[in-house]
């Protein structure tokens, strides 16, 4: 997975604009971010997740999905090693954010036509 193919997956999703925040990449939905680019390197993107779907995503792909360091990991945040990253579990992992983070009725009616 490349940083391009990663944008073009997050793009996807209904309502998400493209942003920037501290110099990389950010993904919103109605102004909210659920997945960065470029976090903590070039070879990496952040998606916002449960704790419950981090350790969901680390166990079924621990050579891709890191918790991030600190509170933001024990909250969720989970780093994306890209180069590892095989596009139908970030097109997953990104799913889970997106939902995660849109107002609800926009994420149910998302959820409703998978």
């Amino acid at each position: 997975m490349t940083g391009r193919e990663f944008r073009r997956l997050a793009l996807r999703f209904p309502e998400t604009s493209e942003k920037e925040h501290q110099s990389h990449p950010d993904f919103r939905v109605t102004g909210k971010m659920f997945a960065t680019l470029g976090y903590p390197g070039a070879q990496w993107a952040m998606v916002k997740l449960t704790p419950e779907q981090q350790a969901e995503f680390v166990a079924a792909h621990p050579d891709v999905f890191v918790p991030v360091k600190g509170g933001w990991g024990l909250r969720g945040a989970t780093n994306v090693k890209l180069r590892l990253a095989k596009a139908a579990s970030i097109r997953s992992a990104l799913a889970a954010a997106w939902c995660n983070t849109a107002p609800k009725h926009l994420a149910r009616k998302f959820e409703a036509q998978l």
